[in-house]
C-alpha cells in the first residue's frame, strides 16, 4: 500500500509574538510539526508496516521545514520530500493545494493520502478537500478509527455534532483526528541522524510551469490586529462568603449573569423587525475597523444583479439564521439577493423571515463532494458575488471543493464580514488560536468564506407572511462516499451556543461532577473540559475546549480546577468574562481571569450557586431546601 503523508511545520502557538510591523515574528519562535500531522505520520507508518508498500512524507515550506521531514523519517517513513522554492512564497491554501497536487502526481500514484485535520496556526481545514478536488479523489475529514479493505476504508469520523461511520472508496484523501493514534515524536538527536539520501527536494521547475505561490493565490492578507484580551484580574479577599459576594456583585455589574427573563428576554438579542431587511449590524465579539462603505441609502450602485449564497448543512438548521443574518447585512450594502442552498434547506416561509429571497434545494445526495459538484455547475452559470458556508467539517469540504473547482479565493473560519469601498468582501479571520485577527480579501469573481458558528447572534430579518422562491437541482451521487451511520450528540450544539459555560480540569474528580449541578443550573450553563479530562474519558471528547477542541465565546466562563495551560485557555479567549476557582494562589489560570477565587472549589461552588440564584430572585430569599441541595 503506497501512502503519502502531508505535513506542515508551524510555530509553537504559546510562543508567538508580533514584530514592530504588526506581522508575526518567526525568527525567534520555536517551530515544530503540526499536532494533527503527527498522527498522520504515525498512521501512515503503521499501515505500511501492516500491509507493505511505502510511506512518503511531503511538506511544502521554507528550508527550515526539512526538520519535520527528518522527524517523520526517523519515526519510520521511507523518505521525505521537501517541496521548496522561493516562488512558493505567499501561497494561500489553494496555491498550496495546487503545488501539493502536482508533487503527488510526480511522486505517485498513491493508494492513500493522509494529512492532519487542520493546522493549529490557521485552523481552516481547507487544503485536504481542495487537494482531493484537484486530484479527483474522495475525501473524509477528522478520522478517529480506520479499517483498511482491498477497495475501501471503513472510517469512524468526528463531526461537529457527534460522529459518523463512512465507507470511503480507494484511492482517497483522509484527514486524521487527534485520537486516531499516538503522535510521531522524535528527539532532535535522532532527527539529526537521518541519512541525507532519505530526503529529497522538488522545486517549482520539477512541478511544471505554474504559476505558483503568491501569483496563483486569489486571497491576500491585509491588516493584522492583536487580540490579546486585557483581563480585569480582580482577586477578592477574605472568607469564601466575602469572596463570592464581591464576585457576584462584579458579575452583575458586568452583565455576565442570567437575567431571569427566559430565552426570549431582550438580553438574548432575539429582536423582531419590520418587513424592511435593515435592522443594523448584529453584535460580534470582534468589531473590525470601519472601512469607507458606499452607502446603500445614497443610491451607490456596485452594478450587476448580485447574489449572496448561504450553504446549509443537512440537519444543522441552528446555523442557518446566523449565516443569513450576515448575508442580509452584506446584501443591503451591495444591493444583492440572498439565496439559501443545500440538501436540507428548511421551510421556505421560515427562511423568508430570516432574509432569504430564494432557495436552491439539492436532491439526490447530501454527500459533500456531490453537493459541491452540482453547486459548482450552478455557480459557473450564475457567478454569485459570494458563497458563505458554516465553519463546520461539512461546510468546509463543500466550500473548499467549490473554491478549488472555480479557482476562487476562500477564507476559512471568518468571525466578521464586511464590504470595502470597491465592493469586495472583507473577512476578518483569527489565527494562532485567536491571538491575532487578520483582514483577508479575495481577487476572484466568486468569493468564498466559511463563517465560525456562533460568531454572530441569530436574529430574524422580516415579519409577516411570505415564502422564498424554491428552485430544485438534482445530483446523481458518485457513490465514492457512503454515510453508514450518523450519531448526533445534542450536547455539542448546546455547548457551542451556550452563553455561560463551566469548565473543569484535573482538579475536579469525575465522581464530584454531581456537586457542580447546582451551579450549572443557577447559571443555565453547559459543562466543558480540558483535554486531559477528556483524554482520561471523564467527559466525552465533544466537551473538550482548547487548541484541539472547541473554541467558545460565551458571556461567562467559569474555570474550576483548571491549571491554566495555554492550549486550553486559548479556546475561551473570546469569553466576555472569565472566573477562575483554584486553591493554588499562583495558578497560571488566574492570569487569564477577570475574577480569581482562591480556595477549595468544594467550598466555593455551593456558595456561588446560592448567590447566583439569589440574583435571579431579588424579591425572595433562596429556598432553604435549595440551599441544602447546593451545599450537599
Amino acid at each position: 500500500m503506497d501512502i503519502a503523508v502531508l505535513v506542515k511545520q508551524v510555530p509553537q502557538v504559546d510562543a508567538l509574538e508580533l514584530g514592530p510591523d504588526g506581522r508575526l515574528r518567526r525568527d525567534r519562535v520555536e517551530l515544530e510539526m503540526n499536532a494533527y500531522c503527527r498522527r498522520a505520520v504515525s498512521q501512515g507508518v503503521a499501515l505500511v508496516r501492516q500491509f507493505g508498500g511505502r510511506c512518503v512524507v511531503v511538506t511544502l515550506g521554507p528550508p527550515s521545514a526539512e526538520d519535520v521531514l527528518r522527524e517523520a523519517v526517523a519515526w519510520g517513513a521511507d523518505e521525505g520530500v521537501h517541496v521548496v522554492d522561493p516562488v512558493f512564497a505567499g501561497s494561500d491554501t489553494l496555491a498550496t493545494a495546487l503545488a501539493l497536487a502536482a508533487a503527488l502526481r510526480t511522486l505517485g500514484p498513491f493508494d492513500l493520502v493522509l494529512l492532519g485535520r487542520n493546522s493549529v496556526d490557521a485552523d481552516t481545514g481547507q487544503v485536504g478537500p481542495q487537494l482531493a478536488e484537484l486530484l479527483d479523489l474522495p475525501f473524509s475529514a477528522s478520522v478517529r478509527q480506520m479499517e483498511v479493505g482491498e477497495e475501501a476504508l471503513m472510517l469512524d469520523c468526528e463531526v461537529d455534532d457527534g460522529h459518523r461511520e463512512l465507507r470511503l472508496a480507494l484511492p482517497a484523501v483522509v484527514s486524521v483526528a487527534e485520537r486516531l493514534c499516538q503522535p510521531a515524536k522524535v528527539p532532535p538527536e535522532r532527527r539529526a541522524a537521518v541519512p541525507a539520501e532519505r530526503l529529497h527536494r522538488l522545486t517549482a521547475a520539477d512541478l511544471g510551469p505554474g504559476p505558483w505561490g503568491g501569483t496563483m493565490s486569489p486571497t491576500s492578507v491585509g491588516a493584522t490586529h492583536v487580540l490579546d484580551v486585557a483581563r480585569r484580574c480582580v482577586r477578592p479577599r477574605g472568607s469564601t462568603l466575602d469572596q463570592v459576594h464581591e464576585a457576584v456583585e462584579l458579575l452583575q455589574e458586568w452583565c455576565a449573569l442570567p437575567t431571569g427573563g427566559g430565552p426570549d428576554s431582550p438580553s438574548t438579542g432575539r429582536t423582531r423587525f419590520s418587513a424592511s431587511r435593515t435592522p443594523g449590524t448584529a453584535a460580534s465579539r470582534y468589531t473590525p475597523p470601519a472601512p469607507p462603505f458606499p452607502d446603500a441609502a445614497s443610491g451607490a450602485d456596485f452594478g450587476g444583479d448580485r447574489v449572496i449564497v448561504v450553504l446549509t448543512e443537512p440537519g444543522r438548521h441552528d446555523l442557518v439564521s446566523a449565516l443569513l443574518g450576515e448575508a442580509c447585512r452584506l446584501a443591503d450594502r451591495i444591493h444583492a439577493d440572498v439565496v439559501v442552498a443545500g440538501p436540507d434547506p428548511g421551510d421556505p416561509g421560515v427562511l423568508w423571515q430570516l432574509g432569504a429571497d430564494r432557495v436552491i434545494h439539492v436532491i439526490g445526495s447530501s454527500v459533500e463532494e456531490d453537493v459541491a459538484g452540482v453547486f459548482t455547475t450552478w455557480c459557473r452559470r450564475r457567478t454569485p458575488w459570494a458563497v458563505l458556508a458554516p465553519g463546520t467539517l461539512w461546510g468546509r469540504e463543500v466550500a473548499a471543493r467549490l473554491a478549488a473547482s472555480l479557482g476562487a479565493g476562500m477564507v476559512g473560519d471568518a468571525v466578521a464580514l464586511d464590504v470595502d469601498g470597491s465592493g469586495r468582501l472583507v473577512c476578518w479571520k483569527p489565527a494562532f488560536s485567536g491571538r491575532i485577527v487578520a483582514e483577508v480579501t479575495t481577487s476572484s469573481a466568486v468569493q468564498v468564506a466559511t463563517v465560525r458558528p456562533g460568531s454572530r447572534l441569530a436574529r430574524p430579518w422580516r415579519v409577516g407572511d411570505g415564502a422564498a422562491i424554491v428552485e430544485t437541482v438534482a445530483t446523481t451521487g458518485r457513490g465514492r462516499v457512503r454515510v453508514l451511520t450518523h450519531h448526533r450528540d445534542p450536547a455539542v450544539g448546546a455547548l457551542l451556543g451556550a452563553r455561560r459555560v463551566v469548565g473543569v480540569g484535573m482538579g475536579v474528580a469525575p465522581d464530584s461532577y454531581d456537586a457542580l449541578r447546582p451551579l450549572l443550573g443557577a447559571l443555565d450553563a453547559q459543562l466543558a473540559a480540558t483535554r486531559k479530562v477528556t483524554d482520561r474519558g471523564w467527559l466525552p471528547r465533544a466537551r473538550q475546549v482548547g487548541v484541539t477542541g472547541h473554541h467558545l465565546t460565551p458571556d461567562l466562563y467559569v474555570a474550576i480546577g483548571v491549571s491554566g495551560a495555554f492550549n486550553h485557555m486559548a479556546g475561551v479567549r473570546g469569553a466576555g468574562t472569565i472566573v477562575a476557582i483554584n486553591r493554588d494562589p499562583d495558578a497560571p489560570v488566574f492570569d487569564w481571569a477577570d475574577i480569581a477565587l482562591v480556595g477549595d472549589w468544594r467550598e466555593i461552588v455551593p456558595v456561588l450557586a446560592t448567590a447566583v440564584r439569589a440574583v435571579g430572585e431579588p424579591t425572595a430569599t433562596a429556598d432553604p431546601g435549595e440551599e441544602r441541595e447546593a451545599s450537599a
